[in-house]
């Protein structure tokens, strides 16, 4: 059957969408949502036990046609040997609304979010962060690190997950692809002391951090605090943070579990929460001193997506 649209595969999207081009995307993502010019719709998820889809629909700009996406999050496929995350995207024509591509979302997600977290980094951590702590050895993990090695001029590496052969494979490929020492580590605390700059990437409902090991004037990222129930950092770390960062307020009050729990327990008002478009743009600050602890908690929106769908059709 014909069709008037293209098709993309992961690994076509992979190919398309390069580190810095996916870093200039995301920086375009959020300074268009700090200005009002995109539209993103409410994120919507369903759960059946452990597993989660989410629904995300944005529009990077009234000339740029609108993304939709749909994720499936299934924790269990680590053991099966599949990907824990799945996800297919449709981008549509800003003009007729007619679809134009359909693309395998798997890749988009990784690397978008990735490169979503090195303009958190770029704007949040001082000039000087030089050391980084990731928490989790999987995909995301491997990708954090590379983005955040676009942004920072990284001398280490220090990663930390609980399986030791998936860290040591992970340490192992990744110093021989950035040329930069990446050890692994036999737990969380050992991996962040000291740190400058920390990112986390894991499905944890408990936390992986203790803020008690942070150094002063960390800045935390957190990528898989992305639904209610799930909290990579403890409480302690939000009620210390002196700026908390959210990729899009609205969405996190809803679904990150760090900053829901702390508006709950009144730790946080929705006021003390800072957009990351609002600091791009100069609204609001964001690092104010190098030894501040900056909290940076990231669920994934869909104009990431937009953003990221188009500079892979080569229409951003």
């Amino acid at each position: 059957m014909h069709t008037d649209w293209t098709t993309w595969s992961d690994a076509d999207v992979a190919a398309a969408l390069d580190l810095d081009t996916a870093i200039d995307s995301q920086r375009r993502a959020f300074t268009a949502l700090g200005r009002g010019e995109a539209q993103l719709a409410e994120k919507v998820a369903i759960r059946t036990g452990p597993d989660s889809t989410l629904s995300y629909l944005a529009r990077l700009s009234p000339r740029h046609g609108t993304v939709s996406k749909l994720v499936a999050v299934h924790p269990g496929n680590a053991e099966r040997g599949l990907p824990t995350i799945s996800a297919t995207a449709s981008v549509l024509d800003a003009e007729t609304g007619r679809l134009v591509a359909t693309m395998e979302a798997t890749a988009l997600t990784e690397i978008r979010t990735a490169a979503g977290s090195a303009v958190a980094a770029d704007v949040l951590a001082p000039a000087s962060a030089d050391v980084l702590a990731v928490i989790g050895s999987g995909v995301q993990a491997r990708a954090h690190v590379r983005a955040l090695a676009r942004v920072r001029p990284l001398r280490e590496v220090r990663i930390f997950g609980r399986d030791r052969h998936r860290r040591e494979a992970a340490a192992a490929e990744l110093t021989a692809e950035l040329d930069v020492p990446v050890h692994p580590v036999a737990d969380a605390d050992a991996a962040v002391r000291g740190a400058p700059l920390v990112a986390t990437c894991t499905l944890s409902a408990e936390p992986v951090v203790a803020t008690s090991s942070l150094a002063d004037g960390a800045t935390v990222i957190s990528v898989g605090s992305f639904e209610h129930h799930r909290r990579e950092v403890d409480a302690e770390l939000v009620r210390r943070a002196a700026a908390v960062v959210v990729d899009d307020v609205d969405t996190a009050v809803a679904h990150a579990g760090p900053i829901a729990h702390a508006l709950d327990r009144g730790d946080l008002t929705r006021a003390d929460l800072r957009s990351l478009g609002e600091v791009l743009v100069g609204d609001r600050p964001g690092r104010t001193d190098d030894g501040d602890l900056v909290f940076y908690n990231s669920v994934g929106i869909g104009v990431q997506d937009a953003a990221a769908a188009h500079a892979v059709l080569g229409t951003l």
